[in-house]
């Protein structure tokens, strides 16, 4: 922890690497394995369908209710999850570095924007935001004034869906599913240009990663590459926290209490 914290001491700028373990704190499940999946979402359990099955574009063309009962299920948690204290403590570090902060996740939850974040690269896209499954148009548009009602029994969306304004037909989200080749990537792309020339500017990054595993490594993956010149890595995570060759500093925790110890041991160094 003091290591974390003189590394943030000397921090020029700072990015936050964020996967699905960040949002744990907030109440969110993060699919890790089917049993915690299922727990989650205990008709996929009757169902025996797990998580990567019901993430497959083929299923909004196949069976859209089924495909909007999953996604339109999130999509209302996502709106009614309060960001955790986290987000808060993240946000003030940020606005005591020179260079300020962005972020980079691989979260379609809209947490990190409603926690009050200004710049944030959405790698797998956004649940918030739609786009026509038929591809009549790469447009893509706020979710906004979409509400999916779902039997909870059933887990399946109740018609009408959500259509696409340009041609009627059914659309989908904005997201980059499992073995995806319809995705518009277009949204998230400008969001990683600014990123990208943000970082070329920066001195003395410190990256921050949260809550990102090892089975889908998007997230741990950038976090390496953008620290790779300095080492200026600080992963927390409460199950795979290592780092490897020792290029960083690693800690074994949840990203809600371990933001809080190293937010106290910051401002005790600050004092001192």
């Amino acid at each position: 922890m003091r290591e974390a914290a003189e590394l943030l001491d000397g921090a020029g700028a700072l990015l936050i690497c964020a996967g699905a373990g960040m949002g744990v704190d907030s109440g969110l499940p993060d699919f890790r394995g089917g049993e915690g999946f299922w727990r989650a979402y205990p008709p996929y359990a009757r169902l025996g369908l797990r998580f990567e099955e019901l993430a497959d574009p083929r299923h909004f063309a196949e069976d859209p209710e089924l495909a909007w009962g999953f996604y339109g299920h999130r999509l209302a948690l996502y709106r009614e999850t309060v960001p955790h204290d986290g987000f808060r403590l993240l946000l003030s570090l940020g606005a005591r570095v020179p260079g300020g902060v962005r972020v980079f996740t691989s979260n379609v939850d809209g947490q990190f924007q409603k926690a009050g974040f200004e710049f944030v690269a959405e790698a797998h896209g956004s649940i918030h935001h739609l786009q026509c499954l038929a591809g009549c148009t790469s447009t893509i548009w706020s979710a906004d004034d979409v509400t999916v009602p779902i039997d909870p029994e059933t887990m399946r969306a109740v018609p009408p869906l959500p259509s696409c304004p340009r041609c009627g037909g059914l659309a989908r989200p904005n997201i980059l599913m499992f073995g995806d080749h319809s995705w518009v990537p277009d949204r998230s792309q400008a969001q990683l240009d600014e990123l990208t020339a943000w970082r070329r500017t920066t001195r003395d990054l410190v990256v921050v990663e949260l809550g990102a595993g090892q089975a889908v490594p998007t997230v741990r993956r950038y976090a390496e590459l953008a620290s790779a010149a300095t080492g200026a890595l600080i992963r927390i995570n409460p199950r795979e926290p290592e780092i490897r060759h020792g290029r960083g500093v690693s800690i074994a925790g949840g990203a809600l209490e371990t933001l809080t110890a190293l937010a106290a041991a910051r401002d005790r160094g600050f004092r001192r």
